[in-house]
C-alpha cells in the first residue's frame, strides 16, 4: 500500500514537473536569445546588449506600447465605472437580471464578428477610427467580464449588512460607499486586471478599430514580424516578461500582509 501511494506521489509530482516545464521553458529560451548576437530563430552565437539598445532607441515602438496602455487604463477603467454603476442601480431596486444575458454576448460571439460589427457601427455613425473608437471596443469586451463577474460577487452578500447600515442612519449611497463596494473589492480587482490584460494583448479588435492613423504594440509587432523576426522582439518580450513578473511579486507581497482578497 505504501508502494503504491509513493508510486502515485512520483507520478503526479512528474506530471507537475511536465507542465511547468512546458509553460516556462520557452520563456526561458526567449530570455536567453534576447542576448544572442545571431537573429532569432539562430544558434547561440555570443552575447550582446545590441537589442536592447536598438531596443529604447525605437520611436515608433514606444509610441505603440503607450496607446495601447493608454487604450488598457481606459478600457478598464469605463468598464469598472460602468459595472459599479450598474450595481449600484441593482442595489436601490433596479432589476437587472433580464438583461444580464445580453452582457454575455462579449464572450460566446467571436471577437472577429465583434469587431466587424463594431467597425460597422462606427461606419454607419461616422466617426473616424482611431484611439477613442479602440476604448470604446475594448470597453466593451470588458463589460463582458466586469458586469457578470461582479453581479455574481454582489448576489452572494448577506443583505443584513445592508440593512444594518440603513437602519443605522445611512443614506443608500453611504451604505453603497462603505459596505457594498468594500466587499465587491475582490472581484473589482480580478476583473480590473483581466480587462487590462486582454485589452494590452487584443490584437482583432485593434486590426479592425483602430484606423491607419494609430498603432497600438500588438500591430506594430506584426508589422515586424512581416519583414522577418527581429530579435527587438525579443528584447521587448522580454522587458514585458520582465515587468509582469515584478508585478505579479509586488502584487502577492502586498497581498500578505494586507488583506485584499
Amino acid at each position: 500500500m505504501k508502494q503504491k501511494n509513493s508510486l502515485a506521489k512520483v507520478i503526479s509530482l512528474l506530471s507537475i514537473a511536465a507542465v511547468y516545464l512546458f509553460l516556462y521553458v520557452p520563456l526561458a529560451v526567449l530570455l536567453i536569445f534576447s542576448f544572442n548576437t545571431a537573429s532569432f530563430p539562430s544558434p547561440w552565437e555570443g552575447f550582446t546588449w545590441n537589442w536592447y539598445v536598438e531596443l529604447f532607441q525605437s520611436e515608433h515602438l514606444w509610441q505603440s506600447f503607450l496607446n495601447s496602455l493608454i487604450v488598457a487604463f481606459s478600457a478598464t477603467l469605463l468598464s469598472l465605472l460602468m459595472g459599479i454603476f450598474l450595481i449600484f442601480y441593482c442595489s436601490q431596486g433596479g432589476r437587472i437580471r433580464t438583461f444580464l444575458t445580453l452582457f454575455y454576448g462579449n464572450l460566446i460571439i467571436p471577437e472577429t464578428v465583434l469587431a466587424i460589427g463594431l467597425l460597422g457601427f462606427f461606419t454607419i455613425i461616422k466617426v473616424s477610427l482611431g484611439i477613442d473608437t479602440l476604448i470604446v471596443a475594448h470597453t466593451v469586451l470588458g463589460l463582458g467580464f466586469v458586469i457578470p463577474i461582479v453581479y455574481a460577487r454582489f448576489l452572494e452578500l448577506d443583505d443584513r449588512m445592508t440593512e444594518a447600515s440603513l437602519v443605522l442612519g445611512a443614506t443608500p449611497i453611504q451604505t453603497f460607499l462603505r459596505v457594498i463596494l468594500p466587499l465587491l473589492r475582490p472581484s473589482l480587482i480580478a476583473t480590473g486586471l483581466l480587462v487590462f490584460i486582454l485589452s494590452f494583448d487584443d490584437f482583432i479588435l485593434s486590426y479592425f478599430c483602430v484606423g491607419s492613423n494609430s498603432q497600438t504594440l500588438s500591430l506594430y509587432i506584426l508589422s515586424m514580424l512581416r519583414s522577418g523576426i527581429s530579435p527587438v522582439v525579443n528584447a521587448l518580450s522580454a522587458i514585458l516578461l520582465t515587468l509582469s513578473s515584478f508585478l505579479v511579486f509586488l502584487f502577492f507581497s502586498i497581498k500578505s500582509r494586507t488583506k485584499i482578497f
